[in-house]
């Protein structure tokens, strides 16, 4: 509860599996209001119950103009681990305004036994290595970033996407609209379909999309991934709900 005994107002940056199970959860709980905020880059998006908005803040200055005249009292950034723009516009924001901020990020993957991985820091660098790995890439980035691997002509890539990229895109292309969760037996399967020798990803984390890591160790098939940008400098951290509402009982308690 607020200090003038209303529930607090946590304003939730969504977009995640993450995000939606925190929604789901201040929901179902009288001390909080909750509003989840989606870019609105997904043409139907999965929408978490209480509050919802849709589109940008217009950059920090919006967003903290937004939390101050809807009395939000707590953040959550529990945008997607590569929303690097958005995270740091958070913290811009939330230090305007003066309201707490937690980032919500699950963990990352790490490479096991078997597994041929080969990191890079950009999408701009994969492109760059691509071509020595495979020549038939299974690319797992993003729509966005397409663009970045349209140069690439002697390569031919699958793309997985829930909506369908615009271009500039790479010439020798097919498209696969879906989204996750995935499963083992169908990422062999579609590995195997397009005869892929190069898994091309971003370090997401979480297990919607994992099982294309196995698939690609079990086929021997090399995987280029893009690490984690960093989360703003001096902003609190959880790796899950749970850890999410233990940080928000405490700052609500605070």
């Amino acid at each position: 509860m607020s200090a003038d005994g209303s529930p607090a107002h946590v304003l939730v940056l969504g977009g995640t599996t993450e995000a939606r199970r925190l929604a789901q959860a201040l929901a179902g709980d009288p001390s909080y209001r909750v509003t989840t905020s989606l870019a609105g880059r997904v043409s139907a998006p999965v929408l978490p119950p209480g509050e919802v908005r849709i589109g940008g803040f217009g950059g920090p200055g919006g967003l903290a103009a937004w939390i101050t005249g809807h009395r939000v009292t707590h953040l959550v950034d529990a945008t997607h681990p590569f929303a690097e723009r958005m995270s740091f516009n958070a913290a811009a924001g939330a230090a305007l305004s003066g309201v707490p901020l937690l980032a919500l990020r699950r963990p990352g993957w790490s490479p096991g036994p078997g597994d041929d991985w080969h990191f890079t820091d950009s999408l701009d660098e994969a492109a760059l290595r691509l071509p020595a790995l495979g020549d038939r890439a299974f690319l797992t980035t993003g729509r966005t970033g397409l663009h970045t691997f349209a140069h690439l002509n002697d390569t031919w890539f699958l793309v997985r996407s829930v909506d369908p990229p615009q271009a500039p895109v790479p010439p020798r292309l097919e498209v696969l609209l879906d989204r996750g969760p995935f499963t083992l037996d169908g990422e062999r399967e579609l590995l195997a379909r397009h005869r892929i020798d190069v898994l091309v990803t971003k370090d997401s984390g979480g297990a919607a999309t994992a099982p294309k890591l196995a698939a690609a160790r079990e086929a021997g098939i090399p995987v280029l991934v893009v690490r984690r940008p960093p989360v703003p400098e001096g902003v609190a951290r959880a790796e899950s709900v749970a850890a999410a509402l233990e940080w928000l009982a405490a700052a609500a308690g605070a």
